[in-house]
């Protein structure tokens, strides 16, 4: 999909636009986990998630080969979306954004604030991307699907600092929505000739990777009713299946309790908010933490924008029970 050469030219354009993030080693993270950890805060870009990065890039590759364009259009449940508004703005792209009804209040707000024509539509994503399709048909838009090789190339930035700054991780565990983080991961690790093994997480409400990883062909399903947004995907996507099918070890599936949980875990121990989709991969390594003893761990903490009224009802609602069972 890409070659070193491109993706070191990819970090280049990114940081022009924002700083590498940190990847911080939490010693109370560590003993929760009992084994050295290291977390990827891509909730500390511009935007709050790593898909900025993803952005970055298309909209370069649009502005010098493609610089007559009418604007772009995509669907999205959030990070995807202000990822794009954000780059678009930067470069005077007029950019439309269609979101599912009941989508997250404050990512919407988000996007309008930098500068997407925001549409609700549909109950679902897949309902929004469909619809915003034929809107880019009718109006002679670019239709930006969520996973693309630039944002694959985009995001696939934040895994090269990453290796490059931690080379002896043993192993990786990255979420899933449609994949282009994960799948920026295993480019980026083979590309540096590492020999991490890549752990995919999914929701257990919304498992069509994971399903279609045991299945070794595409599986869809019918609902994703998930509280991670980010992870609330029914189709996979073929380019990204075949990646990920490919090179990363397997697939672990993770409820919404265990998710808030390890919200929880990060804001106790590091002080961070994350969203649902960026606590996945630590509510993953707890579930295999047996096997995880004696070596060094990556979380990829992808975003950080969790609406509040999700996080009263979801967090601290379900932190509240807790206490209560524990008194």
């Amino acid at each position: 999909m890409f070659n070193l050469t491109e993706l070191e030219g990819a970090q280049t354009i990114v940081h022009a636009a924002m700083r590498p993030t940190a990847a911080h080693a939490w010693p109370l993270l560590a003993q929760r986990l009992g084994t050295d950890v290291v977390v990827k805060h891509e909730n500390h870009t511009p935007t709050g998630a790593f898909k900025v990065r993803g952005g970055l890039i298309y909209i370069d590759r649009l502005k010098r080969e493609r610089p007559q364009t009418a604007g772009i259009i995509s669907a999205t449940t959030g990070n995807h979306g202000q990822s794009l508004a954000f780059a678009a703005g930067r470069n005077n792209v007029p950019v439309t954004i269609y979101v599912p009804h009941g989508n997250s209040v404050e990512k919407n707000r988000a996007m309008k604030a930098f500068g997407a024509n925001l549409i609700e539509h549909g109950e679902d994503f897949e309902a929004a991307r469909s619809e915003a399709k034929r809107h880019a048909e009718r109006d002679g838009l670019e239709i930006v699907p969520s996973f693309h090789p630039d944002l694959v190339l985009g995001v696939a930035t934040y895994a090269l600092e990453l290796f490059r700054s931690q080379p002896d991780l043993d192993v990786l565990y990255v979420p899933i929505g449609q994949g282009s983080g994960i799948s920026g991961c295993i480019l980026a690790r083979d590309l540096l000739g590492l020999k991490t093994e890549i752990v995919g997480v999914q929701s257990t409400e919304a498992p069509c990777y994971a399903l279609s990883f045991k299945a070794g062909t595409i599986v869809s399903t019918n609902s994703c009713n998930t509280r991670a947004d980010g992870m609330a995907t029914r189709i996979p996507d073929p380019d990204s299946f075949e990646i990920i099918r490919k090179g990363a070890s397997h697939i672990v599936e993770v409820t919404d309790e265990e998710i808030g949980e390890a919200i929880r875990s990060y804001w106790r121990d590091t002080h961070n908010l994350a969203e649902g989709a960026g606590a996945a991969p630590l509510a993953a390594a707890f579930q295999e933490k047996a096997r995880l003893r004696g070596k060094r761990v990556g979380l990829i903490l992808s975003g950080g924008n969790i609406d509040f009224e999700l996080f009263r009802k979801w967090v601290m609602a379900d932190s509240a029970v807790e206490k209560v069972m524990m008194a």
